[in-house]
């Protein structure tokens, strides 16, 4: 439902505080008016530029969190959740202080972004507890924060000297990984994973080599088998046990019978399968992962510097235990995206690492923001 279909359904309380937030011109007492006048001061492309940069930075990761998510309502507890996650990882603002100067508590900001015609409550009896953004609102401010997050970069005048592509290995790598554990007979430690020397192997027969983890390392929250095995690696393991193709008998690995047709019958692996499970996988440790990866794309349409990517998007990365936010970007989302086939990271004399975007993955990208987690693997 865009605006104006909510402002026809809110009651003119609601209407005039939105008006009174903006000092629009109209009678207090007519509804009509009301609509109208703040229709034409949201309208403006202008005003709505000069709003949104006048908010904070957890007002705008609050507002990024609303139109990246799929959910057509939400709860005032999610909401408030929602806000203080904003706030968190808010370097501006660390107090939660309004504008004023005043300490602001969540269900106050709830409050604030009604006044400025953000969130209306539901219009029926099931929904009238829930609050919904307007959808072109929505479309709107990704726009706006687009044109904002494009200032910063720095574009190479060229392609750099070098870069990594590795465009259709994943599902290579994947139908190779079946085939080394349906033909080796593969025994598992106490805590269920491969040994290293069969990691090694198997890595040896892949397209891209990664180092083994180092003993004692920190790794949790990025899947079921991170803590064992290398990103790219613990990403293929986890998508083939997700989908049955192999199964862990007892101390054993084997490929299951699934796993054996998929092989035998050559069925084929998408990319964007591996993507859609990658971004469920990884939502747990980075929550807005889907809105990252898209204005990822949307900044690397053309090669752009690492630094400067960092410099645009940082600000919205939450740290996650001891990755901190440029580990995040770099680490786990740009090398994971490279090795998804979406991205490209070079190397440049001048301008150092650089990153671009397939096409491939700007179709990823735009899709990635519709999909629901209910989805299935399939």
């Amino acid at each position: 439902m865009n605006l104006a279909d909510m402002l026809t359904y809110a009651d003119i309380g609601q209407l005039s505080s939105i008006a009174n937030h903006y000092q629009c011109d109209a009678k207090r007492n007519s509804k009509h008016e009301l609509i109208q006048s703040i229709l034409s001061k949201l309208g403006g492309r202008e005003f709505l530029e000069e709003q949104i940069g006048s908010l904070s930075l957890s007002d705008l990761r609050f507002l990024n969190h609303l139109v990246f998510d799929a959910r057509s309502g939400y709860s005032l507890e999610e909401l408030t959740a929602a806000i203080r996650q904003a706030a968190e990882v808010n370097s501006d603002n660390p107090q939660g202080k309004s504008a004023g100067g005043q300490t602001e508590s969540p269900r106050e900001a709830v409050a604030r972004y009604r006044r400025s015609g953000w969130l209306f409550n539901g219009f029926t009896h099931s929904t009238k507890y829930m609050f919904q953004v307007p959808s072109d609102l929505k479309l709107r401010f990704r726009e706006v924060m687009r044109e904002r997050l494009l200032e910063p970069l720095q574009r190479l005048p060229g392609d750099p000297e070098a870069y990594r592509d590795e465009q259709g290995l994943i599902v290579d790598d994947l139908l190779l990984m079946l085939k080394y554990i349906g033909g080796h007979d593969i025994e598992l430690n106490l805590e269920g994973f491969m040994y290293r020397r069969n990691q090694q192997q198997l890595m040896g027969m892949l397209h891209i080599d990664e180092p083994l983890i180092a003993k004692g390392a920190w790794r949790f929250g990025y899947g079921r088998s991170c803590i064992a095995y290398p990103d790219r690696l613990a990403l293929l393991y986890d998508y083939a046990y997700a989908r049955q193709w192999v199964r862990e008998n007892g101390s054993r690995l084997v490929l299951t019978d699934s796993g054996a047709s998929l092989l035998d019958e050559g069925n084929q692996v998408s990319v964007m399968q591996i993507f859609r499970f990658w971004l469920r996988l990884y939502k747990g440790a980075i929550p807005n992962i889907t809105s990252l990866v898209y204005w990822i794309s949307q900044c690397t349409r053309d090669w752009v510097s690492a630094a400067s990517l960092y410099e645009s998007l940082g600000w919205l990365v939450r740290p996650f235990y001891y990755d901190s936010p440029q580990s995040i970007l770099e680490q786990r989302l740009i090398r994971m995206l490279m090795h998804l086939g979406l991205l490209r990271i070079g190397e440049s004399a001048a301008h150092g690492t650089a990153y671009k975007m397939t096409a491939l993955g700007l179709k990823a990208a735009e899709a990635c923001i519709h999909i629901n987690d209910s989805k299935e693997l399939k």
